[in-house]
């Protein structure tokens, strides 16, 4: 699939290669294998945790509700980068329970779905707090 911005020569090639399997999990392809930008602005976000405003952590032991609270991070930090969940090419996620993560990959759709950007998630003994269970750090690509 191919986005293009006539006006500003920006394309964004989303590949899904025939020769490499899809991941599905309750009916909802999980990533893109490849993306490819032609030109914009890339925007990195770290590592963002389920914490509020203050510092306090949200929903402790409860990766619904941390995935909802990192995706809200997420969001902000790219809105203050003049960007949105739609520029998403890649995200790296690091969780504490596969398993319990893998349960809830409607919550993560409900934010990165219609973005689709490519996507590594890997089991991670523990987090910067024993309360957290998941981290996402991002990159994005806008238009200039």
């Amino acid at each position: 699939m191919s986005e293009r911005n006539e006006t500003m020569s920006f394309e964004i090639t989303k590949i899904q290669p025939e020769r490499l399997h899809q991941r599905v999990v309750n009916g909802l392809v999980l990533y893109t294998h490849v993306i490819s930008v032609t030109q914009g602005r890339t925007i990195y976000i770290s590592g963002q945790l389920a914490r509020n405003d203050r510092g306090e952590i949200v929903c402790p032991n409860d990766m619904a509700g941390q995935i909802r609270a990192v995706g809200e991070n997420l969001k902000h930090a790219l809105e203050a980068a003049g960007a949105s969940l739609a520029d998403l090419v890649k995200t790296t996620t690091f969780v504490t329970d596969i398993d319990e993560f893998f349960k809830y990959v409607h919550v993560r759709a409900a934010y990165l779905g219609s973005a689709l950007p490519t996507s590594t998630t890997v089991e991670v003994r523990r987090l910067s707090h024993p309360d957290l269970m998941i981290e996402i750090e991002a990159v994005a690509v806008v238009l200039e």
